[in-house]
C-alpha cells in the first residue's frame, strides 16, 4: 500500500514567526486527519474535495469547493476524506496583518470567530475567481517587488471582502461533543497565558466574561459547556490556574509580591493579598517565606 503523505502544518509555526507569510497548493493530498490543535497563525484555505472540518463547536462535512477561515485562538482539526484533495492555502501572522491599516476589519470578521461561520460553499465561478487571488499571492512572495507585503495584504482584504458578499454555509450542525469541543477552546486560551516570564506581561482573560467575549459567545453557555464537561465552572478554573501560577512565581522568582499582582492581572497587591489568602488561608509574603 502507498504510503500517505502529510503535509505537518504546524512546522509553518516557524516559518510564520520569521517572515509573517506563507502561500502554497495543495496537489492530490492523500486521506489524513490532523490534530485538533492551536495553530499560531491565520490560515485560508480553498479547497476542492471530501473533508470533515471540525471548529470550536461545529462540526462541517463538505464534498466540493469550499473557503475555510482558521483563527490561531481557536483550536480545529481537518480530516481529509477523499484521495485526491487539491487547492491553495495562505498562512499568515497576526503581526504581518497589524501592519495593516484593515487588522481591524480582520479582528471582527465573522469568519474568524468561534461563532462565525469559517466555511464558504463556493461555485465553479468563484472558486476559479479566488484561483487567481492566489496564484498570485504564490508569485507575489518570491518576487523582489519592494511592496509586495503590502499587495499581499491587499489581496488578503480582497479575500475577505468577496467572502462577505457569500452565503454562508447552512448545513453546519452542532456536534454532539458541542460542550466538550468549547470546553477545549476554553481551557486552551486559558493554559496558553501561562507561564508568566516577565514581569511587564499581565494576564488579558481573567474572568468568565472576557472568555465568553473572546470567543465569541454568551457567557451563560460558556459556564454551561465547561461546567457540564468538567464538573467545575468556569470561574473555578480560571482561580485555580490563576493560583498555581502564583504559587511558582512566589516560590521561583524573586520578583516583589506588587510584580506578580501586576503581572496576574490585579490592579492593585492588595487585591491579589486578598485574593490569595481566600483561595490558601495566608498571604502572599507568608508563603514565600514558608516555601523558601
Amino acid at each position: 500500500m502507498k504510503e500517505k503523505v502529510k503535509r505537518v502544518i504546524s512546522e509553518f509555526n516557524t516559518v510564520l514567526k520569521l517572515k509573517g507569510f506563507r502561500a502554497f497548493q495543495i496537489e492530490q493530498d492523500g486521506s489524513e486527519t490532523r490534530v485538533y490543535s492551536r495553530k499560531e497563525f491565520y490560515k485560508i484555505c480553498l479547497t476542492t474535495g471530501k473533508s470533515k472540518i471540525h471548529y470550536s463547536d461545529k462540526s462541517f462535512e463538505q464534498e466540493g469547493t469550499v473557503l475555510f477561515f482558521g483563527n490561531p485562538h481557536i483550536p480545529y482539526s481537518w480530516e481529509t476524506i477523499s484521495t485526491t484533495y487539491k487547492g491553495y492555502t495562505i498562512l499568515f501572522s497576526e503581526e504581518f496583518f497589524k501592519n495593516s491599516e484593515r487588522s481591524e476589519s480582520l479582528q471582527q470578521s465573522s469568519f474568524f470567530k468561534i461563532g462565525g461561520t469559517p466555511v464558504l460553499k463556493i461555485t465553479e465561478e468563484q472558486r476559479q475567481f479566488l484561483n487567481t487571488i492566489f496564484q498570485k499571492m504564490i508569485a507575489e512572495q518570491e518576487s523582489d517587488y519592494v511592496y509586495k507585503d503590502e499587495l499581499i495584504r491587499d489581496y488578503i482584504s480582497l479575500i475577505i471582502h468577496e467572502s462577505l458578499k457569500l452565503e454562508p454555509a447552512e448545513d453546519f450542525d452542532k456536534n454532539k461533543n458541542a460542550a466538550l469541543r468549547l470546553s477545549s477552546v476554553f481551557l486552551e486560551l486559558l493554559e496558553r497565558q501561562f507561564p508568566i516570564e516577565t514581569t511587564d506581561q499581565s494576564l488579558q482573560l481573567k474572568s468568565a466574561q472576557d472568555f465568553a467575549k473572546n470567543l465569541n459567545v454568551h457567557v451563560n453557555y460558556l459556564n454551561r459547556a465547561v461546567k457540564e464537561v468538567t464538573g467545575k465552572s468556569t470561574t473555578a478554573h480560571i482561580t485555580e490556574r490563576i493560583l498555581t501560577e502564583a504559587k511558582a512565581l512566589l516560590q521561583h522568582t524573586d520578583w516583589n509580591i506588587s510584580e506578580i499582582a501586576f503581572a496576574l492581572g490585579f490592579d492593585y497587591p492588595t487585591y491579589f493579598n486578598n485574593f490569595f489568602k481566600k483561595q490558601t488561608g495566608t498571604n502572599p509574603k507568608a508563603f514565600r517565606l514558608t516555601e523558601v
